[in-house]
């Protein structure tokens, strides 16, 4: 055997094992979970993100929070922020008032809303529409860019634009105190193949939370959790990132709480709109 013969047979090995089903990732491959966690939405991918109609789009609240901010500072014209760099209350009460996401310490009353960095989802809208290319802050004033103004018309290339930011610009770990900056969002693709193909029947948020950590379980030796077990540590921060903060934010699950306080469970199941979305091909034999 020459060596010409010999690097055949070791490209051929190599193919073999990146090729071959792991157990932990569902079925897929190293090759293929390489593309899940790189390279989500393109071509060698798994995942398909699908084209939604028009009517679809509008089902869903953070697309619909982005657009209506979108068009409010097309409106205006141009939006002069506070001295801190925020937008105004009247404009962050508006937008928050269209009732498109909900936040507890506003609707139970237990705080009044008058400043952007009050909410969430106010915050997360302008921050998105930034991080898209879409608006810009030019001597204190908010106005949209030259994409900005071309895409608010079209729903569909807004959708894929604003989604695909919120998965891969913006840091999902913003708005939380937890250790690890990446749990959740790193392999945010493997989550969207779980829910494909668990998510029609109602699930603890610990069952996803599970496989999630025994495809990375990286995680549980890199955190060092302020409260219970690093499994608990881990699973509590990725159930917060995955799904009340980005799948319920575009519509995508159901979220249903059970009990109160430290007996609590959160039960997740996909909605209509999930798999008109999201598209997932089997592992390629």
């Amino acid at each position: 055997m020459n060596l010409g013969d010999i690097q055949k047979h070791l490209d051929q090995v190599m193919n073999e094992q990146n090729n071959r089903a792991i157990p932990d990732f569902e079925g897929y491959s190293p090759f293929e979970m390489h593309h899940i966690l790189h390279f989500t939405f393109e071509s060698n991918s798994p995942i398909i993100l699908q084209k939604l109609a028009d009517l679809d789009c509008l089902k869903c609240p953070m697309f619909n929070l982005v657009k209506y901010f979108l068009d409010l500072v097309n409106e205006k014209g141009e939006i002069k922020l506070t001295a801190k760099g925020f937008l105004p209350t009247k404009i962050v009460q508006d937008i928050y008032n269209q009732g498109y996401l909900e936040e507890y310490q506003f609707s139970s009353g237990i705080s009044k809303l008058y400043k952007e960095s009050d909410s969430l989802t106010v915050n997360l809208t302008r921050l998105l529409a930034e991080l898209a290319g879409l608006t810009k802050k030019r001597n204190g004033k908010i106005s949209l860019t030259k994409a900005g103004e071309k895409i608010t018309s079209d729903n569909q290339k807004l959708f894929d634009l604003i989604f695909k930011t919120m998965t891969q610009k913006f840091s999902w770990a913003f708005y939380d105190g937890y250790e690890d900056q990446q749990i959740g969002q790193f392999g945010f693709g493997f989550s969207l193949i779980l829910l494909s193909k668990y998510g029609e029947e109602k699930q603890w948020d610990n069952f996803y939370s599970n496989k999630y950590l025994k495809a990375f379980p990286q995680f549980l030796e890199l955190v060092t959790p302020t409260y219970g077990t690093a499994e608990e540590y881990a699973s509590n921060c990725y159930s917060v990132r995955t799904f009340q903060r980005f799948l319920s934010f575009w519509g995508l699950i159901e979220i249903e709480k059970q009990g109160k306080a430290l007996d609590r469970k959160i039960f997740i199941k996909k909605t209509e709109l999930f798999d008109k979305l999201i598209k997932v091909r089997p592992h390629n034999n």
